[in-house]
């Protein structure tokens, strides 16, 4: 069955309205409900046989690169990859332009993770110039953003409070590398949709969130408290999204100048939080989260991990119109 698809290219969350957000929540649960039957199963196979996926990852990735994989397998897409532009023609001298374009001759739709700034919107600028245009999803781009992550996130923050009013009236806590995570970015953007949400940025002042996303949000209307005070940024949350130093984007090493000892979440510290918060994170995690913290049952970062799979196929069965 074919619906009008609301989206092509998948940029930015900016392009994330609350009726699309409703939606994907919408799909992806009914998708979760077909998949556990083997009829189910053959259903969804069926969805998409047809296509073909191109996954450009030279950015290192294994949950997002497996979480899309998967996800276009349930749908019975059948996927190419590059993992290091090494092995393409981009090291005989090939622009990364016409690499992608060569790609695009070839399949239906491409999935990008890339260190470069802004490319995913250049290569879905290049190809709608094109007779073959295809739709482009960003899989994280850059320090820019990570709209595919955003969107597990929210998915999972509704989930969680589904019997509480949703994402609506909750206080987000946010904790690390606020300046050069993306994540950050693209879930704080999202949460503009919904209604009376504050966001708490915790940081050493090092990592605070820069100007533009600053702007952004008073734009928006959206209250926000920044602070370095750990302790009393957990306590006020409704969910507490760690976040992991990003120091591939260090320039010198400058991450190691920086304590962050007192921004990590332990065992130690789940009897100052909420009784009803949740605890998310991005992953891949480092010692701002310790594992100690995985029994605890507001810790819902492994089921947010399985989340970016279902979301991931309701988005491309959307932007397939299926």
């Amino acid at each position: 069955m074919h619906i009008e698809s609301s989206i092509r290219h998948v940029l930015s969350t900016e392009q994330f309205d609350k009726a699309f957000l409703n939606d994907i929540f919408l799909l992806a649960d009914k998708i979760r409900s077909i998949y556990k039957t083997r009829d189910g199963n053959k259903f969804l196979q069926d969805q998409l046989f047809h296509k073909r996926g191109m996954l450009y990852f030279t950015q290192p990735s294994s949950r997002t690169f497996l979480s899309f994989e998967s996800a276009c397998s349930i749908l019975g897409i059948q996927t190419s990859e590059i993992r290091d532009n090494s092995v393409s023609s981009e090291k005989k001298g090939e622009s990364l332009m016409d690499s992608l374009r060569t790609f695009s001759s070839y399949v239906d739709l491409i999935i990008m993770r890339s260190p470069v700034s802004g490319l995913c919107n250049k290569i879905a600028t290049l190809l709608d110039s094109t007779p073959r245009s295809i739709p482009v999803i960003n899989a994280g781009s850059g320090p820019d953003e990570h709209p595919t992550q955003a969107l597990l996130d929210i998915y999972t923050i509704n989930r969680s409070f589904q019997d509480f009013g949703g994402v609506n009236g909750k206080t987000i806590c946010m904790v690390g590398d606020l300046r050069r995570g993306r994540t950050v970015r693209s879930l704080a953007k999202i949460l503009t949709r919904y209604q009376d949400v504050s966001i708490i940025f915790c940081s050493p002042k090092e990592f605070m969130i820069l100007d533009d996303l600053r702007s952004y949000l008073n734009d928006s209307k959206i209250t926000i408290y920044e602070t370095g005070d750990f302790i009393e940024a957990i306590s006020m949350a409704d969910a507490i999204y760690m976040t992991r130093i990003q120091d591939e984007y260090d320039t010198s090493c400058e991450s190691r100048l920086v304590d962050i000892s007192q921004y990590c979440l332990k065992s130690s510290h789940l009897n100052m939080i909420q009784k009803d918060a949740i605890i998310l994170h991005p992953m891949p995690r480092r010692i701002e989260l310790s594992p100690d913290v995985d029994v605890d049952p507001r810790a819902v970062y492994w089921k947010q991990e399985r989340n970016g799979m279902w979301t991931r196929v309701a988005l491309i069965s959307k932007i397939f119109g299926v």
